[in-house]
């Protein structure tokens, strides 16, 4: 339970609990996820050729609940020699933060040349609710294998999940799809590991878009992220917005669920 079962529970919304995890990230991949074996997992696709990840960045993102301001993300990559480090963090601020306050943090690193998440971490304090959770990746044992504890309760949870190949994470998947060549009516597809299976998540390029932020008006790519199966499916859809150049800059995500919209809106790049 997180951004999205969070702001159900303030809509007093009685539904299915589901992860919504940064930038939706941690968002969309999450809502469209579907079930795979390990062993029809498709492969996780390197970087474009000529592509870098940038040496430092820090994105952060203004969130909406339909008109409401419900919050701040904020996502900072840092090269730390052959890996890449994202560090997320998440908050609720003014009438949400009243209802119910939120202060999550994640991290995870991952294979700069080939994108292969080596491990996900993630602290939670979500009104009385306080959780940490590690994921590691074994690929020398095509594993992943996570142990997350309730600090409030003290209960303890120990998961090991079968992968093959190389595999990135709910954190680092909205950020590595900038690697990938993106050409209008085109897909490419990003296999995405959790506590529990990995999923295959379809991020198909539908169009080009202008979009309008306090940074100035860019020129999008617009990207939908599906899967076969999930617990929105046919529920709402997700999208997010990278510019139309060689950044393939996440400007903007959304997700248009049955009950309302959430955006996240770029209103800060900067490069520390």
């Amino acid at each position: 339970m997180e951004w999205v079962e969070v702001i159900m529970k303030m809509c007093w919304i009685k539904t299915r609990p589901v992860l919504f995890a940064f930038c939706l990230s941690l968002s969309a991949l999450t809502f469209m996820s579907a079930q795979t074996t390990a062993a029809n997992a498709p492969l996780l696709p390197a970087p474009r050729a000529g592509f870098s990840f940038p040496q430092k960045q820090t994105l952060t993102y203004a969130v909406d609940l339909r008109v409401l301001p419900a919050g701040t993300a904020v996502l900072h990559l840092e090269s730390v020699g052959d890996t890449e480090k994202i560090t997320a963090s998440a908050q609720t601020n003014g009438t949400i933060s009243l209802i119910y306050k939120i202060d999550d943090h994640f991290e995870t690193v991952f294979d700069r040349l080939k994108g292969c998440t080596m491990e996900f971490n993630k602290q939670i304090v979500e009104g009385r609710r306080q959780l940490h959770s590690t994921m590691k990746i074994d690929y020398g044992q095509s594993k992943s294998v996570m142990d997350e504890k309730n600090l409030v309760t003290g209960q303890a949870k120990h998961v090991e999940t079968a992968i093959t190949g190389c595999v990135t994470d709910l954190l680092s998947g909205v950020y590595y799809a900038s690697s990938q060549p993106m050409e209008v009516g085109k897909s490419f597809i990003l296999p995405v590991v959790d506590a529990q299976h990995t999923v295959p998540v379809t991020m198909k390029v539908e169009g080009r878009e202008e979009i309008k932020s306090p940074l100035g008006v860019f020129k999008t790519l617009r990207v939908q992220p599906t899967a076969d199966a999930g617990v929105v499916k046919n529920r709402g859809n997700i999208w997010i917005w990278y510019t139309d150049d060689e950044r393939h800059l996440p400007v903007q995500i959304r997700a248009r669920l049955f009950w309302g919209t959430i955006t996240f809106r770029l209103i800060g790049n900067e490069n520390k």
